[in-house]
């Protein structure tokens, strides 16, 4: 714990928290909307659990440095292209969002109407492993990250600690507001069709700078707050739910 007597040590600490929270944007965006599915009483379980296992799995990974650092070797070659074990976790976690991310849309807009849904139920612990397996996706980016970006493993994990509880405070009032504005969650699941492409990209090695997608993101939800800044007492429109409120 020698950094911490360091301003170098509190300056790699405060730049791997916050890059941690960006990073885990989409990951609150994506639990957020699997999360809305259960029942009232179960979504903030679900939410909570769900960045409890991003948290553990990430310092899990950091613990074992090594075997994630071998996943960047080349395992194949496919149409001429180097494939590691981190692309094809990559490519596999993008086709995933945008397999998910396209189901919900058409669940939200061109499922039956609510009078007619007999949809089966959902099931947390089936909420829970797709929140799991978008976990190891994500965490797997930001550890590799997070290792060229800091020297020591406290530092790395003290950051991921911070930043997944301050992902907790936000998460219900993100989920909150995806859920009060359809719009707002049609933009959300546009972000995960963005970034699952993304993933797809950075697996078969067409780096996509992050910046653009978060800029993307950014300008898309400015413009949508002054929409619902300007349209507040219009009545919004409905989506689909796979399960009743109540």
């Amino acid at each position: 714990m020698a950094w911490m007597t360091t301003a170098e040590g509190w300056a790699a600490l405060l730049t791997l928290t916050v890059m941690e929270i960006v990073l885990g944007i989409d990951n609150i965006i994506f639990i957020a909307i699997v999360a809305g599915k259960l029942p009232p009483g179960l979504r903030e379980r679900a939410r909570r659990t769900g960045l409890f296992l991003a948290m553990f799995i990430r310092i899990g990974l950091l613990m074992s440095i090594v075997w994630v650092m071998s996943l960047t070797r080349p395992l194949m070659t496919m149409f001429g292209m180097e494939l590691s074990g981190r692309s094809l976790i990559l490519a596999g976690g993008g086709l995933f969002l945008i397999f998910k991310s396209t189901r919900e849309i058409h669940e939200n807009l061109e499922g039956e109407a609510p009078e007619q849904d007999v949809r089966r139920a959902v099931s947390f612990t089936g909420v829970i492993v797709q929140i799991l397996i978008l976990d190891i996706v994500f965490s797997l980016d930001s550890v590799i990250t997070a290792v060229g970006m800091a020297e020591f493993v406290s530092i790395m994990v003290a950051a991921i600690v911070i930043a997944v509880c301050t992902m907790l405070f936000a998460s219900t009032s993100i989920a909150e507001f995806v859920e009060r504005h359809p719009t707002v969650k049609m933009l959300a699941l546009a972000f995960l069709l963005l970034i699952g492409l993304s993933l797809i990209a950075e697996g078969f090695g067409q780096h996509v700078p992050k910046g653009y997608i978060y800029f993307a993101m950014a300008f898309s939800v400015f413009v949508e707050t002054i929409n619902l800044r300007v349209r507040s007492k219009a009545k919004p429109v409905h989506l689909h739910r796979s399960l009743p409120d109540e």
